[in-house]
């Protein structure tokens, strides 16, 4: 299963990024989008940003995730 989670941009770099998500940073392409700016969401899949996404919608999104995860740590099976 792949899954693609949104990301904060931090810094860029020519076609590379700074990327944040709940504190852990990391290197990422920006290959294959245009006209990101730093504090712009990203949605992240293997490495490298594949669209911009709205603010709240990012937000939503990581709600979700965090979600799934806590379930997941009580037991539920996968």
């Amino acid at each position: 299963m792949c899954v693609a989670v949104p990301v904060k941009v931090i810094e860029l770099d020519g076609n590379d990024a700074l990327v944040e998500m709940d504190g852990v940073r990391r290197q990422v392409s920006m290959m294959l989008v245009d006209g990101v700016r730093a504090g712009d969401w990203v949605i992240l899949h293997a490495g490298y940003a594949i669209s911009v996404m709205d603010e709240k919608e990012a937000e939503k999104t990581l709600v979700l995730l965090r979600e799934m995860v806590s379930a997941g740590e009580g037991g539920a099976a996968t």
